[in-house]
């Protein structure tokens, strides 16, 4: 299956669910694809659907070895939505919407991404501040 050589191009994919692209086959894809895309800060980044995931690479390929996967992504499926720490090294949250858990994704990345470096102390959606 071909990557996308670009993220603008990435998101035009997976939005229109191009066929033999990533994806392309997941029918909860759709609603979540569009909600990630209405985050400016997330438009930034190139999405990538593997393995029942939205995650977000820093770069369009050609990735270089080793990857680097750094930044929470979002587990698909039925809500509530989980959303992990890169490498799934735990959960930050679940979010009844798919637009509250990129809301938690994007108060998780980094600074220099649209992050909140204070991120500790933010709230999470669904819980009190």
């Amino acid at each position: 299956m071909p990557e996308a050589p670009d993220v603008e191009t990435a998101w035009t994919w997976l939005l229109e669910r191009r066929p033999l692209t990533r994806g392309c086959f997941d029918d909860t894809l759709p609603p979540i694809a569009a909600a990630a895309y209405a985050n400016p800060v997330l438009r930034g980044l190139f999405p990538f659907h593997t393995h029942g995931t939205l995650k977000f690479p820093r770069d369009a390929p050609p990735w270089h070895e080793p990857t680097i996967d750094d930044l929470p992504h979002v587990v698909l499926g039925d809500p509530p939505y989980s959303v992990h720490t890169a490498g799934d090294a735990g959960c930050l949250g679940r979010a009844a919407t798919a637009e509250d858990a990129f809301s938690l994704v994007v108060a998780h990345l980094p600074a220099d991404l649209g992050g909140n470096e204070d991120n500790h102390h933010r709230s999470r959606p669904g819980t009190p501040s």
